[in-house]
Order: C-alpha cells, then structure tokens, then sequence
C-alpha cells in the first residue's frame, strides 16, 4: 500500500498528482499504477483540497478516489517472491574479500602509501 506524499500525512493514497508545467495545470487522477519520479501520490483529503497559484489549472478526476484493491498480479509476485526467498538452493551472494583497494559508487578507495 502506497501513501499519501505529503509530509506528515500516513493515510493510504488513493489519487496520483501530476503537474503539466507547459499549460500551467495539476492533474489529479485516479491513483497510478506505478509510482512515477515525477507525480505524487495523495490521500483522498489532499486530494480534494489541492490548491495551485493564480493562473494555474487544477483538473480533477469526477469520481470518487478508492483506495486500490491488490490485483491478481499483485498477489502473484508477492507469492513469487516468498516462495523464491524460502527456496533451500538459493544461491547467497557472499561479499568480495577485502583487498587494498575497493570501489564504491563513483568514489575509491586507495590504501595510505608507506612511507619510510
């Protein structure tokens, strides 16, 4: 279950924002499938009561917000991946041996230079 983005707010989302900067309007819609980097996910109370600066546009979906029901899919992958994490042949991924010099993300790790 997704929640609402706004900060503070725990209640379950039930719509997505998402925001059409070259028209100047936020769209508010029925809660996306996917949560996407660019829309927010609301609570049925943020929802409703979203407000935009002067001289934007709020288009808002007609019917009722509701909350999402798991789907069949839904069900599936969660099933899938319970049963792949109990499987007794899993391979587990061991850690490289530490060596004298790593790499992590975009930055390394280079041992001090002896000096004598």
């Amino acid at each position: 279950m997704r929640k609402c983005s706004r900060t503070g707010c725990a209640n379950p989302a039930v719509a997505t924002l998402t925001y059409a900067y070259a028209d100047s309007t936020a769209v508010v819609g029925p809660l996306a499938t996917y949560s996407e980097p660019h829309s927010y996910d609301l609570c049925e109370e943020h929802a409703l009561r979203l407000t935009v600066p002067r001289g934007w546009e709020v288009v808002r979906h007609d019917g009722e917000f509701a909350a999402p029901e798991p789907s069949v899919d839904d069900l599936t992958a969660l099933a899938e991946a319970v049963r792949e994490a109990g499987r007794p042949d899993r391979p587990i991924d061991q850690p490289e041996p530490a060596s004298g010099t790593g790499r992590r993300g975009h930055l390394r790790v280079l041992p001090n230079p002896v000096v004598e």
